[in-house]
């Protein structure tokens, strides 16, 4: 091999792992969500815990969202896989993730209510999953002026009380949500925000607490 092929076939060894690595999955330490060196937990009291040998985050229930964000995260295209686990507490369990986000006011998320999984009653049901954009787009108003496009059920339909998985990937502005693998997402939606980029965060929403574990971010 030439000296000017090696330095070509070098160079493209170099720029393959450059890319591969570009597009890898990354892993947050869910086990330093007390470190403010790594997270910022806003609204919640954040307690380490272990799911299956992996480390897991318990958010606390309170008045108001409550968040936990990625210090340094700057999301914008990919997916976000996570566990998840609420309750079956009508009107009391509240959890997702945010992403795109600028503060605790200015942020889009992706959030399930697991009270409504295997709500008997079918338009329940059909408000398990939601896409909200703040803080312009809050549930409310998306319900009134758009009934229907930003919620949806869930299938396959997880336990309400019980560990699920979920999948968010976000390719431009569309967001595409799966449960529990899958093949038929849950919701698809066009973002109503012009943000491109942004923090990634674990969320709970108003007097809700949650799990969260197998937390990964793969930008694309």
């Amino acid at each position: 091999m030439t000296l000017l092929a090696s330095s070509l076939h070098s160079f493209g060894v170099v720029a393959l792992l450059a890319c591969s690595l570009a597009h890898a999955g990354t892993q947050p330490d869910l086990s330093k969500i007390t470190d403010a060196t790594v997270w910022r937990v806003s609204n919640r009291n954040a307690t380490p815990s272990v799911r299956e040998g992996h480390p897991a985050v318990h958010l606390d229930a309170r008045d108001g969202d409550g968040f936990a964000w990625l210090i340094g995260s700057a999301f914008a295209e990919g997916r976000i896989d996570v566990d998840l686990r609420g309750a079956n507490k009508p009107g009391q369990s509240f959890v997702g993730i945010a992403f795109r986000g600028v503060d605790d006011t200015t942020f889009d998320a992706v959030y399930f209510r697991p009270f409504n999984f295997k709500n008997p009653e079918i338009p329940r049901r059909a408000r398990a999953v939601q896409y909200i954009s703040h803080p312009q787009f809050t549930w409310e108003k998306l319900r009134a002026d758009s009934p229907g496009q930003y919620e949806a059920a869930v299938t396959p339909v997880p336990d309400p009380d019980d560990w699920f998985h979920a999948r968010i990937v976000v390719q431009g502005r569309q967001i595409t949500v799966f449960v529990n693998g899958a093949a038929t997402p849950s919701l698809v939606v066009t973002q109503l925000s012009d943000r491109r980029d942004g923090l990634v965060g674990l969320w709970v929403g108003n007097g809700s607490g949650g799990d969260f574990a197998n937390l990964e971010i793969s930008p694309r």
